[in-house]
């Protein structure tokens, strides 16, 4: 089949290498001038399927009220009158209960284990470099508070197969030594060695060179302003081209990977999608002290922060990202956020990056109420969707990727996950569209 991907980053280039693994003839389109350039661009590099506990848990709600007028707050709701936005917010606390929360763990934990698993499988595969470490992910906290809400969700994640232990103070520093000048403020940690790190832009632009040696076309500098319904069935795309001319793009089937910007496009076909943008922040500085600064994969779960580290041909380099904010499409840099975040690298690690020469960006991440990203089939029987991966999207990319594929080609997907518009694994094993549309 002629597949036309919408969308550039990570998820619509790892969609499109293994719909072209598949055997399909694969165009991609996007409006940036190369892969990779909007939220994939500088995110907080880590492969975490640790990271499984959704935004959305019994403990949010009071935090968020805690959180509010505060610019440096971890998860910050800038109250717009924009009915997505409190429609968004209601579902959101619907998913806070405990029930939902354990659902949601497990659906975010059985993809990421697999998505995890195919990037290893395709690193082996193609031998693509990325700055990767694999080291594992530490999660470490300040606050015993923070760390006794920990134990319950991580014994969860290790019931579903990811091995998040849990550890002392002082283990977490000897698998940690950069943690040291901070032991007497530790609670506790959890580990899990299976997880990794590494450079997602140097990933999808990696990945998208593969794709092109592969066959697959790519049209960027092509702003996507419309899809056109006719039948029940996507007809054709309509983009406006790099040279300002209006193009109609046809294919067999489409798939809608424009993270934030998915919904937009398709509500207009009658499809609402539950994203709205949590704008995330990241840090980039130069290491300054090799000898202070982490080897190893870091989570900050009280400040909402992720560290990696990359040491390829760009430099040795401290990555910083996380925290969200609910502000609509806007992607001004708040200089109190970018701010607090230096402040807390310098809190935990003194001396170790150079922040007279820190980098800071900004990005629009997809995030859905529950953290669930949503893969699988639509109303329309060609239109398909690898969107909504929140700040999830670098850990399930290859796994979402493979799914998609695989249910595009009309598969069952190895992964057992609520798919879109697709009933799961049912008895039979055959894909049957669900009883409701996307």
């Amino acid at each position: 089949m002629r597949v036309i991907v919408l969308g550039a980053g990570l998820l619509g280039v790892t969609s499109a290498y293994f719909l072209q693994q598949r055997g399909h003839e694969v165009t991609v389109i996007d409006r940036q001038a190369s892969p990779a350039a909007e939220t994939s661009f500088a995110n907080g590099g880590q492969i975490s399927v640790s990271h499984a506990e959704p935004w959305a848990n019994p403990s949010a709600p009071l935090k968020v009220l805690q959180w509010l007028g505060q610019e440096d707050a971890p998860l910050l709701f800038r109250l717009r009158a924009d009915m997505r936005q409190w429609l968004w917010s209601l579902s959101f606390l619907r998913n806070c209960t405990p029930a939902r929360t354990r659902h949601n763990i497990e659906q975010i934990v059985r993809l990421g284990t697999y998505s995890r698993s195919v990037l290893q499988q395709l690193r082996a595969d193609t031998g693509l470099q990325y700055d990767q470490r694999t080291q594992g992910i530490l999660h470490f906290y300040t606050n015993a508070k923070e760390f006794d809400g920990a134990q319950a969700p991580a014994e969860q994640m290790r019931q579903l197969g990811c091995e998040r232990r849990v550890v002392s103070a002082d283990e977490a520093v000897r698998l940690e030594p950069a943690l040291a000048p901070i032991r007497p403020q530790l609670a506790g940690a959890t580990f899990t060695a299976e997880d990794e790190s590494g450079d997602a832009q140097q990933f999808t632009r990696g990945l998208a060179r593969l794709c092109e040696a592969a066959g697959v076309q790519f049209r960027m500098g092509h702003h996507i302003t419309a899809l056109r319904e006719v039948g029940d069935r996507i007809d054709h795309v309509e983009v406006t081209n790099a040279d300002g001319r209006f193009e109609r793009v046809r294919g067999d089937a489409f798939v809608l990977a424009m993270g934030s910007f998915s919904p937009l496009l398709a509500q207009p076909l009658g499809i609402r999608l539950p994203i709205y943008p949590a704008k995330g922040y990241s840090v980039t500085m130069p290491v300054k002290d090799a000898s202070k600064a982490y080897q190893v994969s870091l989570t900050d779960d009280e400040f909402k922060l992720v560290f990696s580290r990359y040491t390829g041909a760009q430099g040795d380099r401290l990555r910083i990202a996380g925290t969200a904010e609910l502000n609509g499409y806007d992607r001004h840099l708040n200089a109190v956020r970018c701010e607090a975040i230096v402040r807390r690298v310098e809190q935990l690690f003194p001396g170790a990056g150079d922040a007279t020469q820190a980098q800071f960006w900004s990005g629009l991440r997809p995030a859905t109420p529950s953290n669930v990203p949503l893969i699988g089939s639509t109303r329309l029987g060609n239109l398909f969707l690898n969107t909504g991966h929140g700040t999830l999207g670098w850990t399930h990319a290859c796994g979402s990727g493979q799914a998609l594929a695989d249910i595009v080609s009309g598969r069952t997907p190895e992964v057992d996950f609520a798919f879109q518009g697709v009933e799961g694994r049912a008895a039979a094993g055959a894909l049957r569209p669900a009883r409701t549309t996307a």
